[in-house]
C-alpha cells in the first residue's frame, strides 16, 4: 500500500500529460494497472474470480 501523499501526488494534475500517474483505485498500485477496469493485475483477479465485475469470466480449456 502506498502512503496517502504518494496517492494525494498521482491525484493532482502534472505540468505535462506524459506525467499521468495511473492508481488502481482500490489499493493505490501504479504496476500492472489495467486501464479498462481502473484496477491493478491483483485487484481484478481477485474480483473477477468473485464474480463482481459483470462481463468477466474464468476461461478454463
Amino acid at each position: 500500500m502506498p502512503k496517502k501523499s504518494v496517492i494525494a501526488r498521482a491525484k493532482k494534475k502534472p505540468k505535462f500529460s506524459s506525467r499521468i500517474i495511473r492508481r488502481c483505485f482500490r489499493c493505490g498500485r501504479n504496476k500492472g494497472y489495467l486501464r479498462n477496469f481502473g484496477l491493478c493485475r491483483i485487484c481484478f483477479r481477485e474480483l473477477a474470480n468473485k464474480g463482481e465485475i459483470p462481463g468477466i469470466k474464468k476461461s478454463s480449456w
